[in-house]
C-alpha cells in the first residue's frame, strides 16, 4: 500500500497534488512534453514528502514499488515548480477578480496587498 506524502503525482491524470499547508490542492498540468518524458513511462503514481523511507514510486507493471531516490527520475522540484506555477496563476486570477465598485488601484492594493508575482511551496 502506498504511503501518503506531502505531494502526490498521478501520471495518467497529469495531476500534482499538494497535501499540506494552507494552499493545499490539486492542479492538472497540461504539458504533454513534460509528462511524455521517457523517465516517467512506467510510473503510475508518486507519493513524496512523508519521509525518506516512505517516499514511494508506484509502477504500471509488476515492477515492485520503489523509493523516489531509487526510481532515479530527477529532483522532486520538477513537480513542485509545475504546481507552484499553476498556483501563482490562480492567486493572480483571484486577485484580479476581487474588485469593489469605485475602488482605486491603490485602495485595492491597500485592501489585498500587491498582486502576487511569485509563489514558492
Amino acid at each position: 500500500m502506498a504511503s501518503i506524502g506531502n505531494w502526490t503525482i498521478v501520471m495518467d491524470d497529469k495531476t500534482i497534488i499538494k497535501q499540506f499547508g494552507e494552499d493545499a490542492g490539486a492542479y492538472k498540468i497540461d504539458d504533454d512534453n513534460f509528462w511524455s518524458q521517457s523517465k516517467f513511462e512506467n510510473i503510475w503514481a508518486i507519493h513524496y514528502g512523508a519521509s525518506i523511507t516512505s517516499d514511494e514510486v508506484e509502477y504500471r507493471d509488476e515492477t515492485p514499488h520503489s523509493s523516489y531516490t531509487d526510481a532515479n527520475i530527477g529532483d522532486i522540484s520538477q513537480f513542485i515548480n509545475k504546481w507552484d506555477s499553476q498556483h501563482l496563476i490562480k492567486l493572480q486570477s483571484d486577485w484580479d477578480i476581487d474588485n469593489v465598485p469605485d475602488e482605486t488601484q491603490e485602495e485595492k492594493i491597500t485592501r489585498l496587498g500587491a498582486r502576487p508575482t511569485s509563489y514558492s511551496s
